[in-house]
């Protein structure tokens, strides 16, 4: 995994600021790698470990686009954009999440994922998609569809493989625990997480490649209007892959260069790791000046009393 010994670099600080005053202080880690699981810049550990969240469904899609179910259902790269999203339940995107289940022949009743505070579907849950997409695999693969969460479901073993596989590691060495909608997510070295999106965006395999695409021609689908990932993938207009994960997780691909940035706001802050997002782009030279500055004015000034700033950098190892 690492190109050196070293390992670790001053952490990154996040202040929030009222009227120049700071109000909240924010740690915050993160590592580059390349699509050869080098280790290149890194602010705080590589090895600080953590659960993966919702910056895991592009991988765990690969379920979807490696078994020819999105060919057997005539699902598009539309369809594939709701099953790696963290949507904001929309009617728009709620349809969509309907589309893969209706082509698929599977109720909606079949979604495991929770029904959202005043809602009335478990389609307007923001991991829907991603649930869609799992059932549709074990209906192409006459595999249960009431069992689709549990560990040791087929589908479940199937995205354990896949994500191994990339990590070139035994699967069972990945701790496991369910994340908020039901579904497995992964803990894993901040290295192994940039290192995973550096392969998303190296286009080294078809099935990376089309979720790359689905992501970045639909980046409404994969968030929504205003939201981080939908604003950053679509003012780099097909040169960043992105997706925010709870916990203070968000992941960055240079997509054509096979680099990945992992961020882990260590105390959970959301808008401490747009924020750093925005200032570690900037300085590697992945997105413009200008594109800066419209991701800044609305994710790192929140009002005209209260701002952002990040401190540190990245070290080169």
């Amino acid at each position: 995994m690492t190109r050196g010994t070293r390992t670790q670099a001053p952490k990154l600080e996040v202040h929030l600021l009222r009227e120049g005053i700071v109000e909240s202080t924010h740690s915050v880690e993160a590592t580059v790698c390349d699509a050869r699981g080098r280790l290149l810049l890194v602010a705080g550990s590589s090895e600080t470990t953590s659960f993966v969240r919702s910056a895991l469904k592009p991988f765990q899609a690969l379920a979807i686009a490696s078994t020819g179910t999105l060919e057997r259902y005539e699902l598009n790269d539309k369809d594939l954009a709701i099953i790696c999203s963290s949507h904001q339940g929309m009617v728009e995107q709620a349809r969509q999440v309907f589309n893969v289940l209706w082509r698929a022949d599977i109720e909606p009743s079949a979604l495991q994922c929770p029904i959202p505070k005043g809602s009335n579907s478990p389609l307007q849950h923001n991991c829907s998609g991603k649930h869609a997409g799992m059932l549709a695999v074990c209906q192409q693969r006459n595999w249960p569809l009431n069992t689709y969460l549990r560990r040791s479901s087929p589908v479940q073993q199937l995205i354990l493989s896949k994500i191994a596989e990339l990590l070139a590691m035994p699967g069972d060495e990945l701790i496991s625990a369910h994340d908020d909608c039901g579904a497995p997510t992964y803990s894993m070295k901040m290295g192994q997480i940039a290192h995973l999106y550096a392969l998303l965006a190296s286009g080294n395999t078809l099935d990376l490649e089309r979720i790359v695409r689905s992501m970045t021609y639909y980046p409404t689908m994969v968030a929504g209007v205003g939201a981080f990932d939908t604003e950053l993938m679509r003012l780099t207009e097909g040169e960043l892959v992105s997706k925010s994960g709870g916990g203070g997780i968000q992941c960055v691909g240079r997509i054509g260069q096979g680099m990945g940035l992992a961020i882990k706001v260590l105390d959970g802050s959301k808008q401490a790791k747009y924020a750093t997002a925005i200032y570690l782009l900037r300085q590697m030279g992945w997105i413009s000046p200008s594109v800066s500055e419209i991701l800044s004015d609305t994710f790192m000034t929140l009002s005209n009393y209260k701002r952002i700033e990040v401190l540190g950098e990245l070290s080169m190892l």
